[in-house]
């Protein structure tokens, strides 16, 4: 692949969003003015797991807002056909389907859609169901189709009338057609999202079979070729092969040179004659070279076997990349999306503008349909055009930056002038790397990243085993290039880690950084990482050893580290979550009713079981931020009372380990059982460090990658700025001890002693946490109607959409 520009931008992820995004939080309109709204949902393309956490989002959000919802059956083509293919929703009717891929009421390419009569079959069928209120979950095909059945709906109906086939009643009731769309697609090729529904899925499917794959690959010193999907986009190869440390890539919009072939073989010949067992390729289905000639997978292995005789073998992924259980993260975008999307067509006029539900950093909105569309078609323009650059910086600056840090990490060695003859450093620069905290998946991807990043430099790398307790034990090593190959797929944590903060024994600390002559300080962990930069920062003006650079990068399950929206080893956390609940509630598939209560880490930080519990369609999740007392508890247990009733025969409660010290797991388990048993039984089950095990998932291994690189580009300029001409590092200000964290789409580096006032110390949580508002929405993905009707509730957007600001208050007062 030919080189880009080594830099690594500091400032964004994925794709950015085109125009000012619209989201409707805090914003309240009357429910029962949502009576007779008629609502209708359809997937259409090609499948992707998530869909089915959308369609249900779609209908218990509008069922819950008082709106009549129905599933169009098959795409466009049961739009066209009616009759049974469009039939009503009900709360049940989605019950059970969260954890399912593909999507359940099918999905379908339709040619007579694209041809006006067929328009005028679909827009009568509609007419005659009342539905004037459009989901769309599919691709830019189905969603430029749909803007166009938009913009066809006056004249449709007129014709309609002319042959008498609605009535002018008709006609006048369903006088406008409103449209929201929703990009389900595992290619992640749509302009104006961070990440498309059921791309996050695809790559578990891609690293699944990668993981599989290098076993067998390491046994008999075999090459193995994969090809996976994406059309003309080369995402999942791209981001595949950065998780994966695959040796070489081939993306459509970035062909390499006509001299691939060598550069690849000799590349390959490196790597084995220095004791490297096996190899991995990645190439994307649309994959060619800069003449536009097709690179295939079978032409890639030729060139091996007839250049190096190596003992090659292709695997072509295809639809396995599209099947499986949807993971937490589309399950949780597709609710999120689901709901905003029906919030959309609520506050929709017939004058506005139709818009497709996009994700932008942690958050929901909406942005015009046509134009995203049009910015999408633009990269294939570039591309046919063969303007590779802009094809690149079209998808998006994160795009770019992931090549660059692929480029770089996937050296066989530092590049020449870098080291040494016995492969040391010749940097001026000594940094050191080490964990605090509790291990999480992706801080062996972290060290591996920063080791690699610092050597392409010329500079030298310091392991510091067994954080605090290590170092004072003088436990420090020098790390070399090939001594983090194969890292990034391994959980836990190979430097090893411990909880001990250095307050306690400074002096010792102080004393190895200045044996080691340490310039510069990486820590990678979870709250005590955070409260262990800190400390340090605290006590520059005592000790001149300290006035180096540090950054923290936030590494652990819990996600309660001030200064950043994710920590590092949360999303495998929540997809090991995820996996067991279903795998909970699949052991009572034979059994009526029965109710799980389930206990989460976390400590007192609520967000794992939350957001698990939206991502495994939980009925109620218990945490220590949002006060409940018991007859919140009694309530619940109505609410299950009344969902049994309605003919759904499993529960599931989430409980934060900390949610409440009088409240516990069992205390719940023993309530539910008591309040319940002539209605339901219930189990009880404690997850425990399961959580914290397994295999990193793509995003904490891309995560992980990313932030030590720029971790490292970062020491790097802080270094060359605040070091004297006679080698001394000074760094005393507050920017130069820093947390990186990611902050809604911006990477932030936050200096650790301005959060001070952001952290509750006590409870080891910050006190402004943006996933508190998405609580609202797991309350009304998980009530029953009828439950609703019995109580005389009346929801409003309002409840739904409530303001982050609202619930700091709240905890505020708990606490």
């Amino acid at each position: 692949m030919e080189d880009l520009p080594d830099t690594l931008e500091q400032d964004v992820i994925p794709i950015p969003v085109i125009t000012e995004p619209k989201t409707c939080e805090g914003m309240s309109v009357d429910q029962g003015a949502q009576k007779g709204r008629v609502i209708g949902v359809f997937t259409s393309g090609g499948d992707s797991q998530g869909m089915n956490a959308a369609v249900r989002a779609v209908v218990r959000m509008g069922l819950y807002l008082g709106c009549r919802v129905y599933f169009i059956k098959e795409g466009y083509q049961g739009m066209v056909d009616g009759g049974d293919q469009i039939v009503e929703a009900t709360w049940a009717s989605v019950s059970s389907i969260i954890h399912k891929g593909g999507t359940v009421i099918g999905s379908a390419r339709c040619a007579d859609f694209r041809e006006r009569e067929g328009r005028l079959k679909a827009a009568c069928n509609l007419v005659k169901n009342g539905i004037t209120n459009l989901v769309v979950i599919g691709g830019d095909g189905s969603l430029t189709g749909a803007n166009q059945f938009r913009q066809d709906w006056a004249s449709l109906l007129d014709d309609l009338v002319a042959a008498g086939k609605i009535t002018l009643e008709q006609k006048e009731k369903c006088n406008s057609l409103n449209i929201v769309g929703m990009v389900g697609s595992i290619d992640n090729d749509f302009c104006g999202t961070d990440m498309t529904i059921g791309t996050d899925s695809a790559l578990h499917r891609i690293i699944e079979a990668i993981d599989a794959i290098v076993t067998t690959a390491s046994s008999h010193q075999r090459t193995f070729i994969l090809e996976v999907m994406g059309r003309h986009c080369g995402y999942l190869a791209l981001v595949g092969a950065l998780a994966s440390e695959a040796d070489f890539v081939f993306i459509p919009e970035w062909p390499p040179e006509s001299n691939w072939p060598d550069t690849m073989c000799e590349k390959l010949k490196m790597e084995r004659d220095s004791g490297q067992r096996l190899n991995i390729i990645l190439v994307a289905e649309g994959a060619m070279d800069r003449e536009g000639k097709a690179i295939t997978a079978d032409l890639i292995k030729k060139t091996i076997v007839t250049n190096l005789q190596q003992d090659t073998r292709v695997t072509v992924l295809g639809h396995v990349q599209r099947g499986g259980s949807p993971s937490a993260f589309d399950r949780v975008l597709g609710s999120r999306m689901g709901a905003e999307a029906v919030l959309a067509l609520l506050e929709a006029t017939p004058g506005s503008e139709a818009v497709v539900v996009s994700l932008d950093g942690n958050q929901s909105v909406r942005v015009p349909l046509m134009e995203c569309v049009m910015k999408t078609k633009s990269v294939a323009d570039a591309m046919a055009n063969k303007r590779w650059e802009e094809a690149v910086n079209l998808r998006g600056r994160s795009f770019a930056s992931n090549l660059i840090t692929y480029k770089m990490l996937t050296r066989v060695k530092p590049p020449d002038g870098a080291v040494d003859a016995q492969g040391h450093a010749l940097g001026k620069y000594r940094l050191g790397v080490m964990h605090v905290g509790a291990p999480c998946c992706g801080m062996n991807a972290v060290v591996r990243s920063f080791v690699r990043a610092c050597m392409f430099r010329g500079d030298t790398v310091l392991g510091i085993h067994d954080g605090f307790d290590g170092l004072v034990e003088g436990n420090v090593k020098e790390m070399q290039w090939g001594e983090v190959a194969g890292w990034v797929s391994q959980g836990g944590a190979y430097l090893g880690t411990k909880r001990t903060l250095p307050e306690n024994f400074m002096d010792q600390v102080v004393e190895q950084f200045r044996k080691h002559k340490i310039q510069g300080l990486l820590v990678a962990g979870g709250f005590e990482a955070y409260h262990s930069v800190l400390q340090l920062a605290d006590k520059r003006s005592k000790y001149p050893e300290l006035c180096i650079p540090m950054i923290v990068i936030p590494a652990t399950i819990s996600n309660n580290v001030p200064g950043t929206d994710f920590s590092l080893g949360s999303d495998t956390a929540l997809n090991e979550i995820t996996e067991i609940c279903d795998r909970i509630r699949q052991s009572a598939q034979g059994t009526k009713r029965r109710v799980f209560v389930v206990e989460t880490m976390g400590g007192y930080c609520g967000y794992l079981a939350t957001v698990a519990g939206l991502a495994g369609g939980a009925d109620a999740a218990y945490i220590f931020e949002e006060h409940f007392s018991i007859k919140d508890l009694i309530g619940d247990v109505y609410h299950m009372q009344a969902k049994m009733e309605e003919g759904i025969h499993r529960g599931l409660i989430l409980r934060n380990e900390k949610a409440n010290s009088n409240y516990t797991t069992e205390f719940i388990y023993s309530l539910y059982s008591e309040e319940g048993k002539d209605i339901f039984s219930t189990r009880m089950n404690i997850l425990g460090h399961m959580q914290q095990g397994g295999s990193p998932s793509p995003f904490d291994r891309n995560f992980g990658t990313k932030l030590a690189a720029k971790a490292a580009d970062w020491l790097m300029k802080k270094l060359e700025g605040g070091t004297t001409p006679d080698g001394t590092v000074s760094c005393k200000t507050p920017d130069t001890a820093v947390l990186l964290g990611l902050v809604k789409r911006q990477y932030s580096f936050t200096p650790v002693q301005n959060l001070r006032p952001e952290t509750d110390f006590k409870n080891r949580i910050p006190k402004h946490q943006w996933w508190l508002h998405l609580r609202a929405l797991l309350r009304a993905l998980g009530t029953p109607v009828g439950f609703l009707v019995k109580s005389g509730i009346t929801p409003s957007l309002a409840d739904v959409e409530k303001p982050v600001e609202e619930h700091v208050d709240e905890v505020a007062a708990h606490q």
